[in-house]
Formats: structure tokens, sequence, C-alpha cells
């Protein structure tokens, strides 16, 4: 079975966005709303998965990940309010 790899954005419960990827978004969200995932999102939990994309490589998520990472706060706003999360 191939692995599939995502990049996602949470919305933390200040109402900021983190991003990062994962093989596992549903084992992710949990994690990051158990205060185990990133250090950023520990204090500011609970987090809401927002948006995601699959890949078929870690390093196409990884890259999608840095480049979502330079986008601004309303870019990234944009993205997130015009995707529907249906099922992961």
């Amino acid at each position: 079975m191939k692995q599939e790899n995502f990049t996602y954005i949470v919305e933390c419960s200040d109402g900021t966005l983190y991003t990062g990827w994962t093989t596992d978004l549903a084992h992710r969200v949990k994690t990051h709303n158990a205060g185990k995932g990133a250090k950023y999102t520990k204090s500011r939990r609970p987090v809401r998965l927002v948006y995601f994309e699959k890949f078929s490589t870690k390093q196409e998520a990884m890259r999608r990940e840095w480049e979502i990472k330079q986008l601004k706060r309303e870019d990234k706003k944009k993205m997130v309010d015009g995707f529907r999360i249906e099922e992961f």
C-alpha cells in the first residue's frame, strides 16, 4: 500500500494558523490537541483542521509546507476560506 503524505493547516484556539505535514491527518490533529504536537500549538489548543493537500511523496508535502509558510496570513486565510473539508 502506498503511503499518503499531507500538508495541512490547523486553526488554533487563538485564531492563528499552523502549517505542517504528516502521513496521518487524523492522528496528527489528535496529537496536536493532546499537547504532544508542535511546540507552537501546545499552548493554543484546541486546534481544528481547516485545510489539507495530499501528495504521493514526503518531499512534495514538505516542499508545499515550506511554500505555504512563506505566504502572508491573508493569503493563507483565502486558501482556508475557499476549502471544504469533506472526508480525509
